[in-house]
């Protein structure tokens, strides 16, 4: 039980830097004493400094952490990259025990083993899977070479998420709106389409911002979301516009029955060190998502559009059997102001 409370603590200290880490894991550490009394903490604060175990270790002598216990989410590294091994240090500093939440997918860690040789007592599994949620982004990334693909959805009880015009603001409420916004900054980067663009012009504050207009219709000298971060169009036009800033780039794409293929763009955005990307747009694009979804953000307002011509969240799909649905498996459900959050993902990932 003790194991599990400082592995809570660890976790808490790992979230402080959602957002900051990619395309590292977020991790926390705490240190006892031979007493079992934390003496230091720490965390990996950003991509390219110190980790955790590191971070906290600095913090005491060796005599203070000799015989103690170290608790951390994520195996600790046994390879040199732009910081030295984790496991180093904590040989250096004399820890007896070292407890770890989860294993490493990263294939040229082997943390465990050194630490074994140095006649350190390792614990495995403590709060595995909350530990495995925490980094399900790094998961995906390590295991299977791809972007981690999450959806934000704001829909109606009804399922809509505009009229038959496209009139869209608001469906949920202001509370919702800014968690949403919160939410943009766990991720590389925000996706949308042109027609989102152009419908909205939305600015959608972020560091990396991708863009998908096949035709190049889009204004790239006035739309709100070419002012600020860093761009990525990908379309499949054969002439691309002049004097555009040099913060947009622009990535030729081909089409699948008149669309963009999703394959590419996603193979190509993993190729640009973008590791995960939160898709934020009409029902149309979220429709072609939901596929190569990881994740899903549901927000439901307490209102019914009752309009068949409306906007559906999930568009574009027409199928005749009920067993030709998307199965998924809710994760989270709770209240947003006075609308419902629901996330969830499709079984299978």
């Amino acid at each position: 039980m003790k194991h599990e409370l400082y592995m809570k603590k660890c976790l808490t200290l790992a979230k402080k830097s959602e957002g900051k880490t990619s395309p590292n894991p977020m991790v926390g550490c705490i240190v006892l004493d031979k007493d079992e009394k934390i003496i230091a903490t720490g965390y990996h604060k950003k991509y390219g400094d110190y980790h955790a175990e590191r971070n906290a270790l600095l913090k005491v002598t060796r005599e203070e952490a000799l015989g103690g216990t170290l608790v951390v989410n994520l195996e600790p590294c046994s390879h040199v990259g732009k910081t030295p091994p984790c496991t180093d240090i904590i040989i250096e500093k004399g820890i007896k025990k070292v407890v770890i939440g989860m294993l490493d997918p990263n294939p040229k860690v082997d943390g465990i083993q050194k630490l074994k040789n140095a006649g350190i007592e390792v614990l495995t599994g403590v709060l595995e899977q909350e530990c495995k949620k925490l980094n399900e982004i790094f998961i995906v990334n390590q295991k299977e070479h791809r972007t981690f693909v999450a959806l934000k959805v704001a829909s109606t009880i009804d399922g809509k998420v505009s009229t038959c015009r496209g009139d869209s603001k608001w469906i949920t409420s202001e509370k919702s709106r800014q968690k949403a916004k919160k939410l943009r900054q766990k991720y590389d980067a925000i996706l949308t389409s042109s027609s989102t663009v152009i419908l909205d012009n939305p600015r959608m504050k972020h560091k990396k911002k991708i863009i998908l207009d096949r035709t190049l219709k889009t204004d790239f000298k006035n739309a709100e979301i070419y002012k600020s971060g860093e761009i990525i169009v990908f379309h499949s036009s054969d002439i691309v516009p002049s004097g555009i800033p040099d913060s947009i780039k622009f990535i030729r794409t081909p089409e699948n029955d008149g669309k963009l293929n999703i394959q590419f763009i996603l193979k190509k955005l993993y190729e640009n060190g973008i590791m995960s990307i939160f898709v934020e747009a009409g029902g149309k694009l979220l429709g072609e998502f939901l596929p190569y979804s990881d994740k899903v953000y549901h927000y439901i307002a307490p209102k019914i559009l009752g309009d068949n011509k409306g906007r559906s969240c999930y568009d574009g799909r027409n199928i005749n059997k009920i067993s030709d649905c998307i199965d998924c498996k809710i994760e989270e459900m709770k209240k947003s102001g006075n609308d419902i959050l629901m996330v969830y993902k499709k079984i299978g990932t």
